[in-house]
């Protein structure tokens, strides 16, 4: 099989006669030319028999007869009529499939490719489409080609739910009842040897960032605000800890008057004994409550540390580590004083800053 090689216009024509054969909807002059082409091209007789479902002999067959016959080799009878679509209701159906994922429907991938939904069709509904008229049909039916995300498989989609329409809203008519400040609180940690990110660059010449390599990193405490969009934050070498994050609630009630309502993840530190005795002695004016286990999208503050790294560390080069620091701390400068892009971080909170009456 890998003896045999097909000149540049011999590859080309049989280029050409399958995009013809797409285009008519002849299924069997699309494997056959198909599995010309992977031999043209010198893939192994497993790869081959690993796409199209068909006999080595069948292929040593198909080959001979291109050998002896060439063109005349693929002439069949043409087929009568348009090429068949799918319906509506097919449609619908394989946007179904596609959302349930390859493996749902017996595939041996996690990800979707144009040729297994190409196949897929075929299987499901006896339509051949051309791969790339796949790619068009995808997008006409609301897909796109994107990266997958990590989502915890402890996810509680019911805990989810209930914080949304309970007891967010509860805790919202408890700071307006109060008068009390609404803060959501986090904390990231800034890498001394920078973040990569997208950026245009001469084609063909990556960009390069210099890096020292050294594992370290500036940490900083937030919160912001939901009614007013206030930031306030601190920043520390400590590692993330019951005393450095206590620290922290210090320097927070000490920037606030009046009552503090803070909302907070699970984080270890966030729940010790240590930080729960702390609270108990600071609860005349802080009062705490948890998001939902493994919800970082439910947290604004979690969008604004990746726009301060954006600004602050994004492709960039810190020989020091007083140069990050600094940098990081103009960044949360400026943002402390542009409250409008602080309010704008809320997201699926908004609904409850444009309506007072929605709590």
């Amino acid at each position: 099989m890998c003896r045999i090689t097909f000149g540049q216009e011999t590859v080309k024509r049989l280029k050409e006669e399958l995009e013809k054969a797409y285009g008519r909807g002849d299924k069997q002059a699309v494997r056959r030319l198909s599995v010309l082409l992977m031999v043209g091209k010198r893939m192994s007789l497993a790869s081959i028999l690993a796409v199209w479902n068909v006999s080595s002999q069948t292929v040593y067959n198909w080959l001979e007869e291109f050998t002896r016959r060439r063109w005349e080799s693929l002439r069949y009878e043409k087929a009568p009529g348009r090429p068949p679509r799918l319906t509506k209701t097919q449609k619908r159906r394989l946007a179904g499939w596609i959302e349930a994922g390859p493996e749902a429907s017996g595939y041996a991938s996690g990800c979707w490719s144009s040729i297994l939904i190409q196949d897929l069709i075929m299987q499901k509904f006896h339509v051949l489409y051309h791969r790339f008229y796949v790619c068009e049909l995808l997008r006409h039916l609301g897909f796109s080609f994107q990266k997958a995300r990590f989502v915890s498989d402890h996810l509680d989609a019911d805990a989810r739910q209930r914080w949304l329409e309970s007891e967010f809203p509860g805790i919202l008519q408890q700071a307006k009842k109060l008068n009390a400040s609404l803060f959501f609180g986090d904390e990231a940690s800034f890498a001394l040897w920078g973040s990569l990110s997208y950026t245009w660059g001469r084609r063909g010449h990556q960009p390069q960032v210099p890096t020292t390599g050294l594992r370290k990193g500036y940490k900083v405490f937030g919160a912001i605000e939901f009614f007013s969009g206030r930031l306030i934050y601190q920043g520390t070498e400590q590692r993330f800890q019951s005393d450095s994050y206590q620290a922290f609630l210090l320097h927070l009630l000490s920037q606030v008057a009046g009552p503090i309502i803070l909302i907070q993840d699970g984080a270890r530190y966030h729940t010790s004994k240590a930080t729960r005795e702390f609270l108990e002695q600071h609860q005349e004016r802080l009062t705490v409550y948890q998001l939902p286990s493994y919800s970082p999208d439910y947290n604004p503050i979690e969008y604004l540390w990746k726009k301060v790294k954006t600004n602050a560390t994004h492709n960039r080069y810190f020989a020091e580590f007083v140069k990050l620091v600094k940098s990081v701390d103009q960044a949360l400068k400026v943002f402390a004083t542009q409250s409008t892009e602080i309010l704008r971080l809320m997201g699926i909170y908004t609904k409850h800053l444009a309506d007072p009456s929605a709590a």
